[in-house]
């Protein structure tokens, strides 16, 4: 993901509330989001290279989310797959809290990443060009590509965009709608992470339109204290055109 926007037990009926979206290459082969045959528990879209995931959520109500670090002159050396902490942490027994601990210890086997991790009690945030991971408080939270809550114009307006949504019954057309903003930020927001000024003009709209690389999908979630959980992912094609919509609901177990 390049933009994780999250409402920590911000709403009352809605514990946890998520608008994210994935920039990657078009190139890149990838599933839509869907209950796993491997691990049905799941659910998910796929990274169909590495066979990890940049967002998700279980039927037990874990929810993961990944982001890379953006550095242009990084010459680390990890060389897992981000999207494979998303993944694993879904598909296996341990808790957040515990998962980031393990996390944090094998930090350099990455390039690097902003990971958010929540079971139904705890929402954690770590990250390996932070100094370790922390517990979020019940708030409003935006990541894109630097550390969790930097004040970049996406990361801004998209928080400002997810607390009006937020100020009434939160809806998943609205939380699309958020995520579909393709204006860009002036020259004066822009931040500098060495991919020089027009590159980084193009990524700092919420939807970055570009042929080569750009937004892949919009992710909105929303999990009620009813257990009811709704989830919407909808992709885009390379020249910013909105294509299939994908909706689930579900309750959760346990």
């Amino acid at each position: 993901m390049c933009l994780i926007l999250v409402g920590w037990k911000a709403h009352r009926d809605f514990p946890l509330v998520v608008a994210a979206n994935r920039d990657e290459f078009h190139a890149r082969p990838t599933a839509g989001a869907a209950f796993w045959d491997d691990a049905p528990a799941i659910l998910a879209g796929r990274d169909l290279e590495c066979m990890g995931t940049w967002l998700g959520v279980t039927r037990s109500g874990k929810f993961a989310a990944v982001s890379n670090y953006r550095d242009g002159t990084d010459t680390s050396a990890g060389s897992r797959s981000r999207g494979l902490l998303a993944s694993s942490y879904l598909g296996n027994g341990d808790r957040a809290p515990a998962f980031v601990a393990q996390v944090a210890a094998n930090r350099d086997a990455y390039r690097g990443f902003n990971f958010l991790a929540a079971d139904r009690d705890e929402l954690w945030w770590v990250s390996n060009r932070a100094s370790g991971p922390q517990r979020l408080a019940p708030g409003i939270y935006g990541v894109s590509n630097h550390l969790l809550d930097t004040p970049w114009a996406k990361v801004v307006r998209g928080k400002r965009g997810l607390e009006q949504v937020l100020d009434s019954a939160p809806a998943m057309e609205a939380l699309l709608d958020l995520l579909a903003d393709t204006s860009v930020a002036p020259d004066d927001e822009l931040p500098e992470t060495g991919v020089g000024r027009e590159r980084e003009r193009s990524l700092s709209a919420l939807r970055v339109v570009s042929p080569a690389y750009g937004t892949r999908c919009s992710t909105a979630l929303l999990v009620g204290h009813d257990g009811w959980v709704h989830f919407a992912e909808r992709s885009y094609g390379a020249q910013g055109e909105e294509r299939d919509t994908l909706r689930y609901e579900f309750r959760l177990s346990g």
